[in-house]
């Protein structure tokens, strides 16, 4: 089992910046495609960013391009999700999700096991 434990959500003002973390524990980090994903209230959850188990492929939502960059850091076994210019249409409920060895088609929220409890991010105008 792998457990992920996010944090760094809170409340912030439209134009303002957060960076979210999210551990990872019981597997090692390096042999898992990492991925964000959001749920607004009243909405399907959908996907924000991913970054390949190598780390050499990443791939982002439309509405995030530009704004939000994903990272990891395997001897940490921690990813990292900093969001930028953030939006109110930003607020959300914010998880992270491990999918192993994934490479291509990162935005497949099917393809991944793990998932967190997500943090709430609440963009305020």
């Amino acid at each position: 089992q792998m457990q992920l434990v996010e944090s760094g959500g809170g409340l912030v003002q439209a134009g303002g910046s957060l960076r979210l973390s999210c551990a990872a524990s019981g597997r090692t980090l390096s042999n898992y495609a990492m991925g964000w994903f959001r749920q607004a209230p009243g909405k399907e959850r959908e996907f924000v960013a991913a970054v390949s188990w190598s780390g050499t492929n990443t791939d982002y939502a439309n509405s995030m391009k530009g704004r939000f960059t994903i990272s990891r850091d395997n001897v940490k076994n921690t990813v990292y999700l900093q969001m930028n210019s953030l939006k109110p249409e930003d607020t959300a409920v914010y998880y992270c999700a491990a999918r192993y060895r994934g490479s291509f088609q990162l935005s497949r929220e099917d393809e991944y096991r793990y998932w967190g409890q997500g943090t709430q991010v609440t963009v305020s105008s």
